[in-house]
């Protein structure tokens, strides 16, 4: 997902001049400060204890019903499980497991990205609660799908009606505007940039050429967009991974040492450059708390509306697929970046962000094939963004306004992608970050409120299959 970590790598300054600029700036820095970050860690950390660790121990069973099984036949929905996991990881596996990865450990030392892993391991918890949720308390629209995610189970599933009907509709409202920034604009826009400076295509070429092709996948709806995720996304992972992997081998011997560095910065902080740098254990947890949940977007609510695309007549079955979303994103992706950059020793260097990513890969591979790996990794991961985002968007919009909404709402969200590759959208940047928060709150609200019903679910499913409660 690309956010605020994005953002976090390009300096303020280089920002146009505008009133709204640091204001937005204060706002984003309050809203996504110690308290929202504690809420997060600490429904994941609920969630982990009142399931008993769940996302320990069914990981395997997951993974085996994720990427094994795929689907349950006969069963209602739009999509297979594998499928909707994909579209879920096609909006999470963006720019913040290149960037964001980057920029964790530049501002919070290695040791940021063990606190990204806690991140991850707890917030497996809280996407297994939206999942079993968004298809608990799914509807059928007027064309047939299945509509699902934090509007729906706050609307429906709070029994104080008044107060569930407010935060269903503050999510979605959050969440469209949302969808038009984080998941669309900003995305084409570092598509753009990103080809432009490695290949020299002009940028509004490229937002044509990037429009062209969500418009041939979003058009279709779901169905096109799961098929298509379905291919795409397992490619531009195992891609990214392979060459991530080739520079971990080469820098073997380093190894070690990097994964010494991420657990002594955990605990004791770590200092750089001769001491001349130090990183605190509180600079450590903040921003790998941080970027772990920019990355995977546990608790932000959007795992439960890809969930309940699901085609599974079980919420608990499809919630442990949609957990694994969390686990590839984090504990996988976002580990290959940290570790490609600490045994590089690209860490160490003063560039941040892509560029540090940039000199990682080129540090670690011959000639310029390192750099055009991440410009082409980033231009995929935010391209299958806009993919996500647009269902999330469209879906949100459907709860307020009907069936009627959803095709003007793809080809809007098409002409923006074009528009979005040849402006600069600091100021979306920010609105859009300050949505994500605003997001987050009524989906914790929600899950905290209806947590005994997903422990009720829980243990009446593996009540039911007694055989799966073994594995």
């Amino acid at each position: 997902m690309i956010s605020a970590v994005t953002a976090a790598a390009v300096p303020v300054e280089a920002a146009p001049a505008g009133a709204l600029l640091p204001v937005l700036t204060e706002i984003s820095s309050f809203v996504w400060g110690p308290p929202l970050l504690i809420l997060l860690v600490g429904t994941g950390l609920y969630m982990s204890i009142l399931l008993r660790g769940l996302q320990f121990r069914r990981l395997p069973h997951a993974l085996w019903l994720a990427l094994v099984k795929r689907r349950e036949e006969g069963a209602e929905g739009d999509i297979s499980h594998f499928q909707a996991l994909m579209t879920a990881l096609a909006a999470t596996v963006g720019t913040g497991n290149i960037v964001g990865v980057a920029t964790a450990i530049g501002a919070g030392g290695p040791g940021a990205l063990f606190w990204m892993w806690v991140t991850g391991l707890v917030g497996m918890a809280t996407k297994y609660s939206e999942a079993v949720l968004g298809v608990r308390f799914r509807e059928t629209d007027a064309a047939g799908e299945k509509s699902g995610g934090p509007m729906y189970y706050l609307k429906n599933g709070i029994r104080w009606k008044p107060v569930g009907k407010t935060l269903a509709v503050l999510f979605a409202l959050f969440a469209t505007v949302a969808s038009f920034g984080i998941g669309n604009g900003v995305q084409s826009q570092g598509v753009a940039s990103a080809i432009r400076e490695s290949f020299g295509v002009p940028q509004w070429i490229t937002g044509v050429v990037v429009a062209a092709l969500v418009a041939s996948v979003i058009l279709g709806g779901i169905k096109s967009i799961g098929r298509f995720t379905g291919v795409f996304v397992p490619v531009m992972i195992v891609a990214y991974m392979g060459g991530a992997s080739l520079i971990i081998l080469l820098n073997l011997e380093n190894v070690p040492e990097a994964f010494a560095l991420v657990f002594r910065g955990a605990f004791s902080g770590t200092a750089a450059a001769g001491g001349v740098l130090g990183y605190g254990v509180m600079q450590a947890i903040r921003f790998g708390v941080a970027r772990g949940t920019f990355s995977n977007e546990s608790g932000l609510g959007t795992g439960g509306i890809a969930a309940a695309a699901a085609q599974t007549n079980e919420p608990v079955r499809q919630a442990m697929v949609s957990m694994t979303q969390t686990f590839i994103d984090t504990l996988v992706v976002c580990t290959f970046t940290g570790i490609v950059l600490l045994s590089t020793g690209a860490w160490l260097g003063e560039h941040d962000g892509a560029n540090m990513t940039q000199l990682a890969f080129r540090t670690g591979l011959p000639g310029e094939w390192g750099g055009y790996i991440v410009a082409v990794s980033l231009s995929f991961f935010a391209f299958s963004t806009m993919l996500g985002w647009s269902y999330y968007g469209e879906k949100n919009l459907e709860f307020f306004l009907g069936r009627k909404a959803v095709l003007p709402y793809r080809l809007l969200f098409v002409a923006v992608v074009a528009v979005g590759a040849t402006i600069q959208l600091d100021v979306v940047w920010l609105l859009s970050d300050i949505m994500n928060a605003l997001m987050a709150l009524p989906n914790l609200v929600g899950i905290l409120l209806l947590s005994g019903l997903v422990v009720r679910e829980t243990r009446s499913y593996f009540e039911r299959y007694p055989d799966e409660a073994r594995h």
